[in-house]
């Protein structure tokens, strides 16, 4: 059976990440994020960093502001001889700035919000794959 990698990172959006009014934060961001646990999946995969091709999809659904906490989670969803399909959630755990009247008060969110969802194929050079997988 073949195994399925995950992956997940999580960081607090800044004031530099905020790129718009209102300390709102540039949805690239989100994108750099699946960058980044792509990177993660194809080492965990290939041992090797591998590329990032394109992506399939990209649906923004809720607005993330410097202070946010944001998860970003990453799946292999299929594997090719040398693409490797993936899905990317990212998720709003925590919202920062809550309160102009006390800037450090912050909200840990019962039901993290989902907030960017995209799929996108990477690809890893056969002559880059570095560790082999179990078969079936």
């Amino acid at each position: 059976m073949e195994r399925v990698e995950k992956a997940m990172i999580r960081l607090r959006m800044s004031s530099h990440d905020a790129h718009y009014g209102g300390d709102l934060v540039d949805g690239a961001r989100m994108l750099g994020l699946f960058g980044d646990v792509a990177t993660e999946l194809l080492i965990r995969l290939d041992g090797d960093e591998g590329l990032f091709v394109a992506y399939d999809k990209v649906e923004f659904k809720a607005p993330v502001y410097a202070g946010d906490y944001i998860e970003a989670h990453g799946t292999v969803t299929q594997i090719g001889n040398t693409s490797r399909k993936m899905e990317f959630h990212a998720y709003k755990v925590i919202r920062g700035n809550i309160d102009p009247d006390n800037p450090s008060a912050a909200e840990v969110l019962e039901e993290p919000i989902l907030v960017t969802y995209a799929s996108g194929t990477c690809v890893t050079p056969k002559d880059k794959q570095r560790l082999k997988r179990e078969e079936a």
